[in-house]
C-alpha cells in the first residue's frame, strides 16, 4: 500500500539527496577539479532513480501499515540496487567520477534515510493510542446485597496478618477503626493487577480497602472506575499512596546541599516530565510498567473525583497517606489518554456567555481542575483572584510563573485569534463567573474579555471592591471603547512600574 502523503516523503527524500550530494561534492571538489554541473547532473539522475526504485521496492508504503523491519528491507533494497547500477554503468560513461564516490553518496543517503525511517516509526509507536476507552455502564440505584454482620475472631485475625504483611500495626488499627474491618461488608484487596476487582461481585461490599500503593499501578483511572462500578451507592473506598513531597524531602535530606537539588531535578525530570510528554509517555510506561511513580496529593484526589468519588478524609501515616472517599456518582466520560503537558486549555466565559478555551502554561498538578470546590471549601473559599487561599494544587515552578505572568504568555494566541482584546475584564471560569451578581454577569458579557484587567490598577481587596472596579471600567468602556482602553493600558503600565504589580 502506497503511503498516505507520499508526496511529502518524496520531497523529504530529495532534501536528503541535496544534503548528501553537497557533502560528498565538497569533499571531492578539493581532489577533483571537474565542473560542479557534472556532479549535479549525475546525482540528479541518481535521485530520480532512487525514487523510481523506491516505488518498485515499496519504500513509500504507509509506515502506519508497515513494520519497521519491512521499511528497512525496502531501504536496503533501494540502496543496493542503486549501488549496483552505478558500479556497472558509470565505468562505461565519460563522467570524470569514480563509482566509489557515487557509492559513498548513496550510502550516506541510506544513513540519513534510516534516521527518517526511525523517526517515522518511533512517532507511530509513541502516538499509537490503541487502548480502548473504558466503557462505563449506566446503572440504577444500587445497595449492598447482604446485611451487615460482625466478623468472627478468626476472620479478623486473618485480616490482621494480611495487613501487617504490607503495612504496620499502627496502620492496621487506624484502618480497623475508620474502615470498619470488623464488618463483613468490608473487603481488603492488595493486588497490583486491577483485574482482581473483576472477581468481586457487584454491590456485595459497602467498603473496599485497597492496600496496593497507587505509585506502583498502571491504569489508576481504570482501577478507580472498576471500584466505582463494584460499590453500591454511597459505598466507601480507601486507597493509599506515597506522596511526592515525602520523596522530595527524602532526596534533599540524603545528599549534600547543592548536589541534592541537582539529583532531585534529574529525578523529577525522569518521574514527572518524561511521563507527561507525548513522545516519551508510552516509552516511559513500557519500561517502568508504571511502578515507582511520583504522585502528588492533588493528582490522587483529582483522579478520585474524575472517577466519581468524593473525598472524606486524608490520613497521613508516616511515608504513606490513606485517602478515604465514597462513591458519589458515575465517573466523568473517560478519555483514552489524558495527557497533562506544559500547555493547557481552560474553559472561560466570554462575550455573549460563549465558552471559549484559553491557552496557559500549566502551573498546577494534574487533575487539579476536578478538586477546585474541594480546595475552596477546605481553605475558606476563593479570593478575588479566582484562587483558593494557600492553594496547594499549585506547583513550585507554577508559583514562580504566576508571579511574573509567564503562565499567561500563551494567551497571546487567543489575542491573535480574536478571543480577547488587549485591555478588558478577565475571562472567568464558570465557577467564578457564577459567583458574580447577575447584573454584573450581563454587563461583563457585552464585550470581549481582556489580557490586561482593571484589577491591576485598583488593587481591590474584597469582592465588593472587585465588582465596583469592573463596573467602573465597563461603564466607561461601553460609552467610549477606544479612549477607555488606551487610558487603562497606560494606567496599568504605571502601576506595574511604580507599585511592582505582579500576577496573583
Amino acid at each position: 500500500m502506497i503511503r498516505e502523503g507520499w508526496g511529502k516523503r518524496i520531497v523529504a527524500d530529495l532534501l536528503v539527496w541535496v544534503i548528501a550530494v553537497a557533502l560528498c561534492m565538497l569533499w571531492r571538489w578539493v581532489a577533483n577539479k571537474s565542473e560542479i554541473v557534472h556532479y549535479w547532473a549525475l546525482f540528479g539522475v541518481l535521485a530520480a532513480l532512487w525514487i523510481i526504485v523506491g516505488f518498485a521496492v515499496q519504500l513509500y508504503r504507509s509506515y502506519k501499515e508497515a513494520w519497521f523491519w519491512q521499511s528497512m528491507v525496502s531501504l536496503v533494497a533501494d540502496a543496493g540496487i542503486l549501488i549496483g547500477l552505478c558500479w556497472w554503468i558509470l565505468p562505461q560513461m565519460h563522467y570524470n567520477l569514480s563509482p566509489k564516490v557515487a557509492m559513498w553518496t548513496i550510502l550516506l543517503v541510506g544513513a540519513l534515510e534510516t534516521v527518517v525511517v526511525l523517526m517515522e516509526h518511533y512517532w507511530k509507536y509513541a502516538t499509537n493510542m490503541t487502548v480502548p476507552v473504558m466503557q462505563i455502564e449506566q446503572r440504577e440505584n444500587a445497595h449492598a446485597t447482604h446485611p451487615d454482620e460482625k466478623r468472627r475472631k478468626e476472620s479478623i485475625q486473618s485480616i490482621h496478618q494480611s495487613i501487617l504483611s504490607v503495612t504496620t500495626e499502627a496502620d492496621y488499627y487506624m484502618l480497623r477503626k475508620k474502615a470498619r474491618l470488623d464488618s463483613t461488608l468490608t473487603k481488603v484487596v492488595c493486588d497490583r493487577n486491577r483485574f482482581a476487582y473483576l472477581q468481586i461481585p457487584d454491590y456485595q461490599y459497602e467498603t473496599l480497602v485497597d492496600l496496593t500503593l497507587l505509585n506502583d499501578m498502571r491504569g489508576i483511572n481504570k482501577r478507580f472506575c472498576m471500584v466505582n462500578q463494584k460499590l453500591p451507592d454511597g459505598g466507601h473506598y480507601v486507597c493509599c499512596y506515597r506522596p511526592q513531597e515525602y520523596i522530595k524531602g527524602k532526596i534533599l535530606a540524603k545528599y549534600p546541599r547543592g548536589l541534592n537539588w541537582c539529583i532531585y531535578t534529574l529525578y523529577f525530570f525522569q518521574k514527572r516530565v518524561w511521563p507527561r510528554l507525548m513522545l516519551t509517555s508510552r516509552l516511559y510506561y513500557d519500561i517502568t510498567k508504571g511502578r515507582k511513580r511520583m504522585l502528588s496529593k492533588t493528582e490522587v484526589l483529582g483522579r478520585l473525583y474524575y472517577c466519581g468519588f468524593e473525598v472524606d478524609d486524608v490520613v497521613p501515616m508516616g511515608h504513606i497517606e490513606y485517602v478515604f472517599a465514597h462513591r458519589k456518582s458515575q465517573p466523568y466520560p473517560q478519555e483514552q489518554i489524558k495527557v497533562y503537558g506544559p500547555l493547557i486549555k481552560l474553559a472561560r466565559v466570554c462575550k455573549n456567555k460563549e465558552i471559549r478555551y484559553f491557552y496557559k502554561m500549566r502551573t498546577m498538578h494534574p487533575y487539579a481542575e476536578y478538586i477546585q470546590k474541594y480546595v475552596f471549601d477546605a481553605r475558606g473559599g476563593m479570593d478575588i483572584a479566582d484562587k483558593s487561599n494557600d492553594d496547594w494544587r499549585i506547583t513550585t515552578w507554577g508559583k514562580f510563573m504566576r508571579k511574573y505572568w509567564l503562565d499567561e504568555l500563551p494567551m497571546l494566541i487567543n489575542w491573535f485569534k480574536g478571543d480577547v482584546k488587549l485591555v478588558g475584564v478577565r475571562p472567568l471560569s464558570r465557577t467564578m463567573f457564577e459567583s458574580y451578581p447577575e447584573w454584573l454577569q450581563d454587563k461583563r458579557t457585552k464585550s470581549k474579555p481582556g489580557l490586561i484587567p482593571p484589577f491591576y490598577i485598583d488593587h481591590p481587596d474584597t469582592f465588593e471592591e472587585l465588582f465596583a472596579s469592573e463596573d467602573k471600567y465597563l461603564t466607561e468602556y461601553l460609552e467610549h471603547p477606544v479612549r477607555t482602553d488606551i487610558k487603562y493600558f497606560f494606567l496599568t503600565m504605571r502601576s506595574i512600574v511604580t507599585r511592582k504589580t505582579h500576577s496573583a
